[in-house]
């Protein structure tokens, strides 16, 4: 599966949950969705607090999952080709060094 397949599926998610509805308690605007992504990253963070390796591997892999849900959403929102994004952020960092 790629990106836009996993894009299509998030938002099939999304849509039967009701959440692209005007009337939702949970608006999925492109503010709301980066704001998602802070908060499920900072759950990442919890994994590790206190030590090198995570407390617990699979709820590690939901947190994980969770933020790449509220990525490809947000991509999928914004309009940006998340692939492409990707591959070129990637040309430009071969030529980038970091001190």
């Amino acid at each position: 599966m790629d990106i836009k397949q996993l894009t299509d599926e998030i938002n099939r998610f999304v849509t039967a949950k009701g959440w692209y509805d005007p009337d939702t308690l949970y608006p999925q605007t492109p503010k709301n969705i980066a704001i998602s992504i802070a908060v499920e990253s900072a759950e990442i963070l919890e994994h590790f607090q206190f030590g090198d390796a995570p407390k617990d591997r699979e709820q590690l892999a939901g947190e994980l999952a969770d933020v790449a849900n509220y990525l490809f959403q947000l991509a999928y929102l914004t309009g940006i080709d998340l692939e492409q994004a990707i591959l070129e952020k990637l040309r430009i960092n071969y030529d980038r060094t970091w001190e």
